[in-house]
């Protein structure tokens, strides 16, 4: 969030940049990462920008009829009121000419999750006379995507609740697949967000509770008319994603953990020896290059753990990026992912951040399988959640 105390912060890093301001643009919500850092509070049905300069102070250029969500702006930083579109353009031109600025831009698409400023306004900031307009990507990394103490604090309690939910839940589902009423996949679903409720935890929808084939399907979810028993014999997948609901907004905790119903099938340990190992492979990766203080890339970790699924033999199957950043405010956030599959991501993982590493198997039709922990990173450390993640496969 842009405050009269992370400023001076902010100011730096566009120095070191070499851009001479920090240009934040939203339009009934197409860019949150503007929203969340200028702190509106409500909804803004016109144009918005915010200028963020090199030196001095911040300005807000904001339509005539709304002025209530920027009640939290400072009273001594400008802000400028516009009506006609004529009036907007001449109050941007008269902030970015002559400059070179930084916006939530992304050349070519490359990263999708940050390329959030329509190619239209993109134009009107050129013809306004910005000499150049860059992506703001690592200023989000550090200004947007970050976590403070409370923070780190809320999801470390978090994530030891949703791993002890998770493998209560698999239990469970073991225990009455003996049973003469084995629970549906829909039914343990229902079971792990109650169990949410108690911790006074709340998700936005889930969990991903699939057996069978239906694991081989990344983004499964039961339903009440669509849902498989949890048999004898099954392998089952439960993805699960909270987060504290007091005291918010909070980060989530994000994991996904795998167990058979009664021993395991050769196939099953192969698949899930090439998972958890390509998990520790990006793991490793991350902890050694923090610990050395080495720039790490979210590329380079999907490129480690995709390496190992590879070299198992189960290559095709591995259909999705490595791992997505989880910023304070979304599960899948505007910060540095680890991916370079999906897109081409570039940007540091930086102290501050918080991802997910998930690397998964999917064969259709037979069987699918993923591991998912979740890092953030101090200064010299990359510190793994929940800390006793799973080793090896369950059997219930």
């Amino acid at each position: 969030m842009l405050t009269p105390e992370t400023l001076p912060d902010v100011q730096r890093a566009l120095a070191d940049a070499k851009v001479d301001g920090w240009l934040l643009y939203d339009f009934r919500g197409v860019n949150s990462i503007a929203t969340g850092l200028l702190n509106l509070d409500g909804f803004a049905s016109r144009r918005v920008f915010g200028w963020v300069p090199r030196e001095g102070k911040p300005v807000a250029i904001t339509h005539a009829i709304e002025q209530a969500p920027w009640k939290h702006w400072p009273s001594d930083w400008r802000r400028e009121i516009y009506s006609s579109w004529q009036s907007l353009e001449s109050l941007i031109a008269r902030q970015v000419k002559g400059k070179r600025i930084a916006m939530e831009y992304s050349a070519g698409d490359a990263v999708p999750y940050l390329d959030r400023v329509p190619a239209g306004v993109l134009e009107m900031i050129r013809e306004a006379g910005a000499t150049a307009v860059v992506s703001s990507g690592e200023l989000v990394s550090r200004f947007y995507a970050v976590w403070n103490a409370a923070h780190i604090a809320s999801h470390e309690r978090a994530a030891v609740a949703i791993a002890r939910i998770a493998q209560d839940a698999m239990r469970r589902g073991g225990e009455h697949a003996r049973s003469a009423r084995p629970l549906t996949e829909y039914e343990l679903m229902c079971w792990i967000r109650e169990q949410f409720a108690r911790e006074g935890l709340d998700t936005d929808h889930g969990p991903n509770v699939s057996v069978g084939v239906n694991a081989a399907n990344p983004h499964y979810e039961p339903s009440e008319s669509a849902s498989a028993p949890i048999r004898d014999h099954d392998i089952i997948l439960i993805d699960l994603w909270a987060r504290e609901a007091a005291n918010g907004p909070n980060p989530y905790a994000d994991q996904t953990w795998m167990a058979s119903v009664g021993p395991a099938s050769a196939e099953a340990v192969r698949v899930w020896e090439a998972v958890r190992d390509a998990r520790d492979a990006a793991i490793e990766l991350v902890t050694r290059r923090a610990a050395a203080g080495e720039a790490i890339r979210g590329a380079d970790a999907d490129d480690a753990a995709r390496r190992v699924i590879e070299s198992r033999g189960f290559g095709e199957y591995f259909t999705h990026r490595t791992g997505h950043s989880i910023d304070p405010r979304e599960l899948h956030g505007a910060g540095p992912h680890l991916d370079n599959l999906e897109s081409r991501e570039e940007r540091l993982l930086v102290p501050g951040v918080g991802f997910s590493i998930e690397p998964g198997v999917y064969i259709p039709g037979r069987i699918g399988m993923r591991s998912e922990v979740n890092v953030y990173l101090e200064p010299g450390r990359a510190v793994v959640t929940p800390r006793d993640y799973q080793r090896e496969l369950m059997v219930v």
